[in-house]
């Protein structure tokens, strides 16, 4: 749990689904979501997973992506295959196809409107270039503009702030009209794509004004980026006054990433997240760009330990990607030599500029009351439709539930800074009880016909062996005291199930 300036706990939610890793974009493609999957693992040896509870995000379906994207598109995107790339040629020139573009999170922001939580994190999400009806920029759907329409059901006005080195044109022209959203973005301006985001770009209609770009040069650093993030940001949180907060972390604005240009540490990047954290509204914290991956495993990381109120070493733990952050092993990186061409004069004109454009809004503009929409995720929107205790679920439906604190406690091999040697490891001792040994004796009998289990699928490979060592266990440890037996002729369904 991370504190507020209040004292009082600030509960972190973190969502990550395993399968978005496998997501290829071909040879040579620069986007590379495996990144999120260093991340995931980073973070775990770091053991920030003991600070935040963890959910697998529900998948958008067709139904739900088409609340912003038109129908036709979503239908492309479903139907697109490399082996029929020819029968849409013509939508083809405009977008690159993806194995896997219409399987998006979109859920992450249902914590926060129910309050649940007060900040959400997921790094899979951020891509804010996708156009209601095209693909751009690697980005196929617009998670960023779903979330915002589910918080518009619970809030009247929404901030969306975008640290991405591109411009977060998608967000911007989905919200370009309104008042309810206002859209900020520190971005490289200037034969650079997307080519859109310049100064003079406000809004239009209710949304005049609501569009906020700040256009920035070549080696920004730390420095120069915080002299204008805060003032610009302190303004927009006193005129505007919103009562939600998505923040896209995009890490190509960071210091020598594959298609920036800018000059940020991790340091610098996580002085944004640090700063709207301050002001204790719900916050959404999003991926994004960031295409030398072993900084954006580092730079979402470091920022995941900021929400959470964290301090973590710079020596990286061993994890399971160790070899990607050679040669100094540290979470942190050093800024190039670089020169900065945002001077002190251009910066100080453009946020003044960007001031008085501000002094034009309304304050804090108000909506009308009306009836809250159905929300497009349902809490119970599960594999079943009622919880019987008598009735096995699926493995699908119980990996959605939230697990309990003791599912991600330390093994034997762990200690509080991520793994341990299991000499130095010592068990707390205390007096049993008469049902606690009948209990352990039982458990005991249990554990030892499950070893039949095992030995039966010796034939799997490691890791599916491993998952059925865990589903066992976990169901086990609940029936055994009742029924042995039962307990056993379980573990083989299940396992079959997941087959």
């Amino acid at each position: 749990m991370a504190l507020t300036s209040q004292g009082t706990k600030k509960k972190v939610c973190y969502y990550y689904d395993g399968d978005v890793g496998n997501y290829y974009y071909g040879q040579g493609h620069p986007m590379k979501p495996h990144r999120i999957r260093m991340t995931h693992n980073l973070l775990l040896n770091y053991g920030l997973y003991r600070k935040m509870e963890i959910y697998r995000p529900h998948k958008a379906s067709g139904e739900e992506m088409t609340k912003y994207h038109s129908d036709d598109y979503i239908k492309f995107l479903r139907s697109i295959r490399p082996d029929n790339m020819s029968e849409y040629s013509k939508q083809m020139q405009r977008c690159k196809f993806a194995q896997g573009g219409d399987e998006v999170s979109a859920s992450s922001q249902g914590a926060l409107n129910k309050q649940q939580t007060d900040i959400a994190i997921n790094w899979a999400g951020g891509l804010h270039h996708a156009k209601k009806s095209e693909a751009s920029g690697f980005c196929y759907v617009n998670d960023i503009v779903l979330a915002i329409l589910e918080l518009l059901k619970y809030h009247q006005r929404v901030l969306y702030i975008d640290i991405d080195i591109h411009h977060g044109d998608g967000v911007e022209e989905a919200f370009y009209t309104t008042d309810r959203v206002m859209t900020v973005s520190f971005h490289k301006y200037g034969e650079y794509f997307p080519g859109t985001g310049d100064l003079r770009d406000i809004g239009a209609g209710k949304g005049k004004y609501y569009a906020v770009n700040y256009p920035l040069r070549d080696g920004i650093d730390d420095e120069s980026y915080e002299a204008i993030f805060k003032p610009i940001m302190a303004k927009v949180m006193e005129m505007y006054q919103p009562s939600a907060v998505v923040l896209q972390c995009g890490a190509d604005s960071l210091s020598g990433d594959r298609l920036g240009c800018f000059n940020l540490t991790i340091k610098g990047h996580a002085k944004c997240v640090e700063y709207m954290k301050s002001f204790n509204l719900p916050l959404l914290m999003l991926g994004g760009g960031g295409y030398t991956i072993r900084n954006v495993a580092r730079c979402w990381t470091y920022e995941t330990a900021v929400a959470l109120d964290t301090s973590i070493p710079n020596e990286l733990p061993y994890n399971d990607y160790f070899e990607y952050f050679g040669p100094d092993f540290k979470l942190h990186i050093s800024p190039s030599n670089m020169t900065n061409q945002n001077t002190n004069d251009y910066l100080e004109k453009i946020k003044q500029r960007l001031f008085e454009n501000l002094r034009m809004l309304p304050h804090a503009p108000g909506v009308q009351m009306q009836a809250i929409p159905e929300d497009a995720v349902q809490e119970d929107s599960g594999d079943e439709d009622e919880d019987d205790p008598n009735k096995r679920i699926s493995i699908r439906a119980h990996d959605k539930r939230i697990a309990c604190e003791e599912e991600f406690s330390d093994s034997e091999d762990e200690g509080e800074g991520g793994r341990r040697n299991a000499a130095s490891f010592k068990k707390v001792k205390r007096a049993k009880t008469e049902g606690d040994k009948e209990g352990e004796e039982k458990e005991k009998k249990g554990e030892e016909e499950a070893k039949g289990i095992y030995s039966f699928f010796s034939f799997s490979s490691h890791h599916t062996c491993h998952f059925v060592t865990l589903i066992s266990f976990n169901i086990l440890n609940q029936i055994t005291v009742c029924n042995t037996e039962l307990g056993l002729v379980v573990v083989v369904m299940v396992f079959f199930s997941y087959l």
